[in-house]
């Protein structure tokens, strides 16, 4: 036998077995130890594809360097591990190093801050608290949970029994001025505390969403122009990055971003005054904005005109989203943020209300019912073409502008990134009511929800067969 015949080929295949087994044990043990048990279980889908995915590979490895062995090719293996050299080499060079150690690696932005990637240290701090995560049965902020038209609020409340309603409304109690509002104006006082929290985008698959008050949106904010709205933000002890709050109608550096920056167990106070009526947005503005928004850092707020609004029977609040996962749609177990997607304007969920079926069965009428809906986009990325099928807008306040010309009787109306809108109807026929962006691939992402409304059926408004083909998916 010469020395390239195959009498050592079964050590070879022994010895890539072993680099296999001992990978595979060192993994698992490593992830253990860092999240344990809880960790485990998150990373289970990804876990048994990397299993997989490393069986094949030794299989690849060991027919590959068979081959060579009997072609006996040694100037081959040598241009092989050249041609892995020089990749890396190329690849290391190409964006830069400070780019390679992080996820999804060479994601290089020029916007303020650092770029939008996770470093290798923030997955690993991630994998070591997991833990400590609050878990959230349901990130949905309720449509519902629109505060009543203002009037006054009440001076001296229980703090006791209001505590509870503080995390649900975001909203205490009037305080003693500290700055003079306008005529017919008060002083208020909002409380936002930003939570990182683990929580179902559908079921089965989880997302570390971070929140104002651990929901997606954040709470709604009702005040009235002229106000001193007077700001409390607290970031929670557990967690693991800085965060604050950009409030559209605030008038000032970043929006009281520049004021309300919060590392973790932090507290931070300020004021603004409401000088202009409108539906604004307020979302974290730390950088990368981005990355806090695509999280779930979002909401709205609220400022009524000095005359009030017209009176309506419901009022409905929902928020677009973007979420972009490291998985495919549907991809079960924990998925990380996905910053290249996200650089790519390709999000994995757009969703109403922070996941999928976020608003649908939520929100309820009466056949005459006049409804109001405030509606925003907290996504990054793509305007909102908001719709709800069945019904027109016969007033629409564009782009939730005050005191400019209404739009009346509007199918679809915009709603831009980091914008908002108004819109009225009254609600004539019983049925069940789809609201969706008319960009209508994004249903299949998610972003669709329902107004179920009761009543009496009006033949002369709308008639017919009501009935389904047995193959109806709906």
């Amino acid at each position: 036998m010469t020395k390239y015949d195959f009498h050592n080929v079964p050590k070879l295949a022994w010895a890539l077995i072993i680099m296999f087994v001992v990978g595979s044990v060192v993994i698992v043990g490593g992830l253990l130890l860092l999240g344990g048990v809880e960790l485990f279980n998150f990373l289970r889908v990804p876990l048994i594809q990397a299993f997989g995915l490393g069986m094949a590979i030794t299989a690849a490895s060991f027919f590959l360097l068979r081959l060579i062995w009997s072609l006996k090719a040694a100037p081959m293996g040598i241009s092989i591990v050249f041609f892995i050299i020089g990749v890396s080499l190329f690849v290391s060079v190409s964006v830069g190093r400070l780019y390679a150690l992080q996820y999804p690696v060479y994601v290089e932005s020029f916007g303020p801050g650092f770029g939008p990637g996770l470093p290798i240290k923030n997955v690993i701090t991630f994998f070591r608290h997991i833990d400590q995560f609050t878990k959230v049965d349901d990130i949905a902020r309720d449509p519902n949970e629109v505060p009543p038209p203002i009037t006054v609020l009440e001076s001296e409340p229980d703090m006791n029994s209001a505590l509870s309603e503080l995390m649900a409304s975001g909203t205490l109690s009037q305080v003693e001025p500290e700055a003079t509002p306008e005529e017919g104006g008060e002083v208020r006082e909002l409380y936002l505390e930003t939570t990182e929290v683990l929580a179902e985008i559908a079921p089965g698959i989880t997302f570390n969403y971070w929140t104002f008050n651990k929901t997606v949106p954040g709470p709604f904010f009702r005040i009235r122009e002229g106000d001193i709205i007077k700001v409390t933000i607290k970031n929670s002890d557990s967690s693991l990055h800085n965060h604050n709050v950009d409030f559209h109608a605030a008038t000032g550096p970043g929006g009281g971003g520049a004021v309300s920056i919060v590392a973790p167990g932090e507290t931070k106070v300020f004021t603004f005054k409401a000088m202009n009526p409108g539906l604004f947005v307020y979302h974290c503005a730390v950088p990368n904005m981005a990355v806090h928004m695509a999280h779930g850092m979002y909401g709205l707020i609220l400022v009524e005109p000095r005359e009030g609004l017209p009176a309506v029977d419901k009022e409905f609040y929902v928020m677009q989203g973007e979420i972009y996962t490291t998985g495919t749609i549907g991809r079960r177990g924990l998925q990380a943020f996905d910053a290249k997607k996200m650089m790519q304007s390709n999000p994995t969920y757009i969703i109403f209300n922070g996941r999928t079926d976020g608003t649908v069965g939520k929100m309820k009428a009466e056949v005459g019912d006049r409804i109001r809906m405030y509606v925003g986009n907290g996504g990054v990325a793509h305007n909102s073409s908001f719709h709800v099928v069945g019904e027109v807008f016969d007033t629409v306040y564009p782009e939730a502008s005050m005191g400019g010309a209404l739009f009346k009787n509007v199918q679809t109306t915009n709603v831009p990134a980091g914008g908002a809108t108004i819109v009225e109807f009254t609600v004539d026929y019983t049925g069940t009511y789809v609201l969706v962006d008319h960009a209508l691939m994004r249903t299949d992402k998610g972003a669709w929800g329902t107004i179920e409304v009761t009543g009496q059926a009006d033949p002369t408004i709308y008639d017919g067969d009501f009935s389904k083909p047995k193959n109806t998916k709906y």
